[in-house]
């Protein structure tokens, strides 16, 4: 069992005493001290000194990847499964390069990450060096924070990235250190502590605005609640299911806050937003209240501003990062803040007086009128396997207690539609980047953190071949993920937005020469699976759920043209939906 980080940094303490050590046995112990026990990385000149020094102790493990871009996913995973700062390690030039897209994914979904990266030593910087490149420069536009390390003394204040990456609005920091100062040594002593004068995120909300939130939600007879990935990430579901509760209001999530409130509950609209439900859209736009809750108003979300502001509501913002608020949409009372600290404030001022609920029978006859269209029906006559299908038999075989790593594009919005989430950190995916390739290595963190889950890839032949190299890195590290691949010939996402917007113009969306991806899941040494009828989904998952200590790649050959309904066209209003019989 995992010892907490609490109690394993101060046994570590007790350890560590103020002595001279080399830069690279600094890096080490420091990551000890923060309780880390898992760096992803792949070796190379400028951070050998650092991996000689992982070799020679025993606390903090190393998983060798077959790419950087995969290390920083796979810490990404863990990171996102487990609340954890993620560490990943990578040497300088092409090492950071391979890296960004990783670095870019964390960021732009908010995630806790520490990468730290090699360079060449101090003497050659800016002097074309073998492997140089400005790590900091290169990285600057999507990172929390990044710096270099110019003398190994100023190494112990490695605590200041551990402290930014988990403060505040989460993010990644980079940590450039050259090769020189890996190999000087000095004095190392940690600090327990970290002041940053310029850095003082606000985590308790006003009081006198919680106060009008909580008048204007005593008053509203349609409220809606809008939730993102800020609820996940604050740890807050609780206080959000019993907000929800005292006010009876309908609760929607965006893709990144998918488990934030439990999928299968009666309030629970479904996701909202471009692939969203239909009742979930309705209800944002028809509420006279919207509560949103750590989410930004992203443009996948709310579709056309114009049209969203169109309407007569007011809006209650809450978020960590002011900088978030009133950026795309003005809320009547944003609050800067914590959410968990605000919701549990925001929650006690609300109890001390009756709330007016009747307004809610009437606001819960038209949402149940809008669910009633069934937006997220589809043909079941059995004849081709259905990419719906296989996810909701996914969902009921692992009882919806499975962690979902999905990768990026058709697979990802059917995940995100028939696989109810009722906790939070088990839908693991890229949400504001996009990036394919993510789902195989994310798979890899999460299980390595929780070795004892069901943990599956949900992907596409397109997706699955951007990272498909870490199926070595789960041989060799024992990692029993399932991979179902939703095989359908084509880029999925492109060629629906060829038929939508392109009048069916299929420009290079269509994958010509794929692989026999079980055969090529059998050549890595694990179980390869073909599945090519409805009949053969089920008992294709069962087997694959029985064989426990193996990673199994399930390749569904599904209805190549299938479409993600409902859907809302770039620049077009948050109701104008489209359907299946909208454009076929």
């Amino acid at each position: 069992m995992n010892m907490p980080i609490a109690e394993f940094r101060r046994a570590a303490e007790r350890d560590a005493g103020c002595h001279h050590m080399c830069g690279a046995e600094m890096i080490v112990e420091a990551l000890r001290l923060e309780g880390i026990r898992t760096v992803w990385g792949y070796p190379g000149g400028a951070v050998l000194p650092i991996y000689d020094a992982l070799d020679r102790q025993h606390d903090v493990q190393h998983l060798l990847v077959r790419h950087e871009q995969a290390a920083v996913h796979a810490a990404d995973g863990y990171a996102r499964a487990t609340g954890e700062v993620g560490v990943a390690l990578v040497t300088s030039g092409p090492g950071v390069t391979n890296a960004i897209t990783g670095i870019a994914t964390a960021y732009f979904d908010s995630i806790p990450m520490v990468i730290i990266t090699g360079n060449v030593p101090t003497s050659l910087i800016g002097q074309d060096a073998f492997q140089e490149c400005d790590t900091v420069g290169i990285t600057r536009p999507v990172v929390k924070h990044n710096f270099m390390v110019s003398h190994v003394s100023s190494l112990a204040l490695t605590i200041k990235a551990f402290h930014l990456a988990r403060t505040g609005r989460p993010g990644p920091v980079v940590v450039d250190i050259p090769k020189d100062v890996t190999l000087a040594s000095a004095p190392f002593a940690y600090p327990d502590h970290v002041e940053i004068r310029a850095y003082r995120p606000v985590v308790e909300g006003h009081r006198g605005q919680i106060r009008h939130a909580a008048e204007v939600i005593r008053r509203t007879r349609q409220p809606c609640i809008y939730s993102g990935g800020g609820i996940i990430a604050a740890s807050v579901s609780t206080e959000l299911l019993a907000l929800a509760s005292l006010i009876d209001a309908p609760v929607t999530n965006t893709l990144m806050g998918l488990g934030a409130f439990p999928g299968t509950d009666a309030r629970f609209l479904g996701m909202l937003g471009m692939h969203g439900t239909y009742e979930a859209n309705r209800a944002m736009q028809e509420c006279d209240v919207l509560i949103a809750i750590g989410a930004r108003f992203d443009d996948r979300v709310i579709g056309n501003v114009e049209d969203f502001c169109s309407r007569d509501r007011q809006i209650i913002h809450i978020d960590i990062d002011p900088t978030t608020i009133a950026k795309r949409i003005k809320p009547a009372v944003p609050i800067v803040g914590d959410v968990k600290r605000v919701l549990k404030d925001l929650l006690t001022v609300l109890r001390r007086e009756p709330i007016d609920l009747s307004g809610r029978p009437a606001w819960w006859a038209q949402i149940n009128a809008w669910r009633a269209r069934e937006c997220l029906s589809y043909p079941r006559d059995g004849s081709t396997i259905k990419p719906q299908y296989v996810i909701e038999k996914i969902w009921e075989l692992t009882g919806g207690d499975a962690h979902i790593c999905s990768d990026v594009g058709q697979h990802q919005m059917w995940a995100a539609q028939f696989y109810r989430f009722d906790k939070p950190r088990r839908w693991i995916n890229s949400g504001g980047l996009g990036t394919m390739g993510v789902g195989l290595p994310y798979a890899m963190g999460v299980k390595h953190a929780f070795p004892h889950s069901e943990v599956f890839t949900i992907t596409g032949d397109g997706s699955i071949q951007m990272c498909i190299q870490e199926l070595s890195t789960c041989k060799q590290y024992g990692l029993p993920i399932k991979i179902a691949s939703l095989n359908n010939g084509y880029l999925g996402m492109v060629r629906q937005l060829q038929h939508v917007e392109y009048q069916s113009r299929y420009s290079q969306s269509y994958m010509e020469a794929l692989p026999d991806f079980a055969a090529l899941a059998r050549a890595y040494g694990h179980v390869g699976l073909r599945i090519e009828s409805a009949a053969d989904v089920e008992p294709a998952i069962r087997e694959a759920l029985a064989l426990k200590d193996c990673t199994v790649f399930m390749d569904f050959h599904v209805e190549a043209t299938e479409n993600v309904w409902p859907m809302v066209r770039s620049g077009h209003g948050l109701t104008d939906m489209l359907f299946g019989t909208s454009v076929d």
